[in-house]
């Protein structure tokens, strides 16, 4: 059987001045060609169809990157500290609610969790030093395969079998995060400091978001290496 296909978002590279530049690690290429699957990255073009994309792809990657235009979830003003990816919204919000509508297995990772969360209505904090502070520290300064804080699934959600485990000590490399969940989702793990760390459709056979960055785990994390072997799973299901 063909290995199924994961299209993965990317983001744009803010030191190119000359030419815009698409721009992915390849801890999620790797990550998805050792669940089986076969990773593409999708570039943020401006005006091509996503309902095309979505059509040939059988699984959604939304991975990490820079901050998400406070003006897509009603934010009036910007805080200092936001390093906006537009390019990226333009074609990302629009994929995953396409994504969505062609009921396509989806894998959200750190910014991707909160992309999800605003393209179905949600909100965010712009920054968590300033709009929430306490006792975790969510981007840490050590390596990033180190796992610096906990993860704290609800047990029977679909993130909580994905893992295999209830409590997982993760990594964190972000300043903003959930604020207020969309409609459509629900809340499936939290932080130690009560923050919303996990994300899932439960009316969807594989809609699963979470904070933390399990790509750069994969080598010293069996749940981090099952969750994305559970996502590509789902969409050799949704092969077509």
């Amino acid at each position: 059987m063909a290995s199924p296909l994961i299209g993965i978002t990317c983001a744009t590279d803010p030191q190119a001045s000359d030419q815009v530049v698409d721009r992915l690690a390849q801890t999620y290429t790797g990550a998805i060609r050792c669940a089986g699957g076969l990773p593409v990255i999708l570039p943020n073009l401006d005006g091509h169809s996503q309902t095309d994309v979505v059509a040939r792809v059988d699984g959604l990657l939304l991975s990490g990157g820079r901050d998400i235009a406070p003006q897509l979830y009603g934010a009036a003003e910007q805080h200092p500290t936001v390093e906006l990816d537009l390019p990226r919204d333009a074609a990302e919000v629009p994929l995953i609610r396409a994504a969505l509508e062609a009921n396509l297995p989806i894998l959200a990772i750190c910014r991707g969790i909160q992309a999800l969360n605003v393209a179905l209505g949600g909100t965010l904090y712009q920054d968590l030093p300033s709009e929430r502070p306490g006792e975790v520290i969510h981007r840490q300064k050590q390596a990033r395969h180190v796992a610096t804080h906990r993860l704290r699934l609800v047990a029977g959600s679909t993130t909580a079998d994905a893992l295999g485990v209830l409590d997982l000590p993760v990594n964190s490399f972000h300043h903003q995060a959930v604020r207020e969940v969309a409609p459509a989702l629900w809340v499936s793990g939290y932080a130690e400091d009560g923050l919303v760390e996990a994300l899932e459709a439960p009316d969807r056979p594989f809609v699963v978001a979470v904070q933390y960055h399990p790509e750069e785990l994969v080598g010293v994390c069996e749940a981090s290496r099952r969750l994305f072997a559970r996502f590509v799973e789902a969409a050799r299901r949704s092969a077509r």
